[in-house]
């Protein structure tokens, strides 16, 4: 008997808006300072979420999403708030002591 393997998607496991935040909690958590393992959280969610729609949302091409989300983008600062804004995130930053 052969054994169906399938790919493993973080994005269909994103269905609820606390879905979406302990996936964030465990991201930060495990990927430190590297924002690159972020803006990574940030396109899973992104596909999560519908990429059309946050294409539209932001004003930003689907093309250029998925370019500025992807492992070889380097999005400005402006993009990723505008993204986490489309998403319904809040970026917040607060003191580490």
């Amino acid at each position: 008997m052969a054994i169906k393997v399938t790919r493993y998607d973080t994005a269909e496991y994103l269905k609820s808006d606390e879905d979406i935040q302990a996936y964030l909690d465990a991201v930060l958590e495990e990927g430190g300072d590297d924002p690159a393992y972020i803006i990574h959280a940030l396109g899973i969610i992104a596909r999560a979420k519908n990429m059309s729609q946050l294409a539209r949302d932001t004003g930003l091409s689907r093309e250029g999403l998925y370019k500025a989300l992807s492992q070889e983008g380097n999005p400005t600062f402006s993009t990723v708030t505008k993204i986490a804004k489309a998403l319904g995130l809040q970026i917040k930053f607060q003191s580490a002591a």
